[in-house]
């Protein structure tokens, strides 16, 4: 996933990763930039609002040294202390989510919109928990709520993680909709290319998935699924020659993965 400004979750809903999602995008930016947007200069904050905001920073910083029993120990105190602070609300949802507790999450991130139901970014990553618990209009409502956010520096993002969504649970047309307007906004969205892709492939486009993939792989890297994709979309257009290039790629580099065995099967060695 990306550099975002003001963002702290770029929550990309990636079709072909179904139930993964790339998160922690500049996340500590923004738990700094909630802090700097409070109400009183930090020369003026309560000893307990820096108790708060030194919780959720160091509860982040754990979580991503992978010392999680600690990280939650550092949340929960932030959490008790003020449970209105969307930051320290995120974190945990994310951690949660880590320690594979999907209810919990969900509840922190309905937390963390309801302290915040404007902002952009809390919209978008909400959007995102929804999609993934199979919650989809009510998904993309918060996807498209986050364009609403004057402040909200990433509506490519929103619009294509509302079509990935779309995709994901099979609205052909919707997914067309809301990935045409991301790529608008940004031509080079790797994930919103690489699921027009997919979108194309599935609608028996050949053509206009090969030419999707090309520009995703302009823009991106090749991973195991997305070369799995690649290869696919040559075998359906009947280029054996194109799609062996893809699965001499995956030999070479996944040897093990079951994407590898998969192209060696569709292939026929």
């Amino acid at each position: 996933m990306r550099a975002l400004s003001n963002s702290y979750l770029a929550g990309i809903v990636l079709l072909l990763r179904p139930a993964q999602f790339i998160v922690l995008i500049l996340l500590g930016a923004f738990v700094s930039g909630c802090a700097s947007q409070q109400e009183h200069d930090s020369n003026n904050k309560s000893e307990s609002r820096k108790a708060v905001e030194s919780n959720t920073s160091l509860g982040l910083e754990y979580m991503n040294r992978g010392q999680y029993e600690v990280a939650l120990g550092k949340l929960k105190k932030a959490i008790k202390e003020d449970p209105t602070y969307t930051p320290a609300q995120t974190v945990i949802a994310v951690l949660y989510e880590r320690l594979g507790e999907t209810e919990l999450a969900g509840r922190h991130y309905k937390k963390a919109y309801e302290t915040a139901p404007k902002d952009g970014d809390v919209n978008n990553n909400y959007g995102v928990y929804l999609c993934k618990t199979g919650k989809e209009d009510l998904a993309i409502q918060h996807f498209l709520a986050s364009l609403n956010d004057p402040f909200y520096n990433t509506p490519a993002i929103a619009l294509g993680n509302a079509g990935s969504c779309a995709l994901q649970h099979g609205n052909l047309t919707e997914a067309d909709v809301y990935l045409r307007r991301a790529l608008k906004i940004e031509p080079n969205l790797p994930d919103a290319l690489l699921n027009m892709a997919r979108l194309s492939f599935e609608q028996q486009k050949y053509l206009t998935a090969r030419a999707f993939m090309q520009r995703y792989e302009a823009a991106s890297r090749h991973v195991e699924r997305t070369l799995l994709l690649a290869f696919r979309i040559e075998m359906a257009s009947g280029d054996r020659g194109a799609a062996n290039k893809y699965k001499l790629l995956l030999e070479s580099n996944f040897p093990d993965s079951e994407q590898t065995a998969e192209a060696r099967r569709l292939f026929g060695k």
